[in-house]
């Protein structure tokens, strides 16, 4: 593929086949706090994780479960890279509501960063919302940003993702 560079470790799954749920990081805006919660949970229970940006990003040593995609630059490529490798049974962490849009279809989870989950029950308003915002900052209106990622973020985001993992392996069993 033209474009990637891919630094690849394939986990062996001990029941055989494929690894069973793999982690997709949509990188570029993730806080590194999310990104290092996620690299301990991904040792911890052995789950390949893979970021995926438009820059190289560093991996943690010692963990060859991360990977790092670097994609060309340009709008939605690496959204797009996520669409076209993410599977059902699959979890993938990302502040884009359009991504998350693509995805919940597919039964990927989908985390956001404060630790929201995005369903098939709720990203038709969360979708619509974004567009109302965005229309709104495309008229001139200023709007608030979202509050700043603190511990409280931090702790949320941690729980959320024990849980979706904990569902994610009992599904995938």
């Amino acid at each position: 593929m033209t474009g990637v560079r891919l630094w690849s470790y394939q986990p062996t799954n001990p029941l055989g086949g494929e690894p069973a749920l793999k982690i997709w990081i949509d990188a570029d805006a993730a806080p590194r706090d999310v990104k290092e919660i996620v690299f301990r949970a991904a040792k911890r229970l052995e789950i390949e994780t893979v970021l995926v940006a438009n820059q190289h990003l560093w991996t943690p040593p010692g963990n060859p479960l991360v990977k790092s995609v670097c994609v060309d630059g340009g709008p939605d490529v690496a959204d797009q890279y996520i669409v076209d490798h993410a599977v059902a049974g699959d979890l993938v962490v990302t502040q884009d509501i359009p991504l998350a849009a693509l995805l919940v279809p597919n039964q990927i989870a989908v985390l956001d960063v404060r630790g929201d989950e995005h369903t098939e029950e709720t990203i038709g308003g969360r979708l619509s919302i974004r567009d109302f915002m965005d229309n709104l900052r495309s008229a001139g209106v200023t709007t608030q940003g979202p509050p700043p990622y603190d511990e409280r973020a931090k702790r949320t985001f941690a729980a959320a993702l024990d849980r979706t993992l904990t569902r994610l392996a009992r599904q995938a069993l």
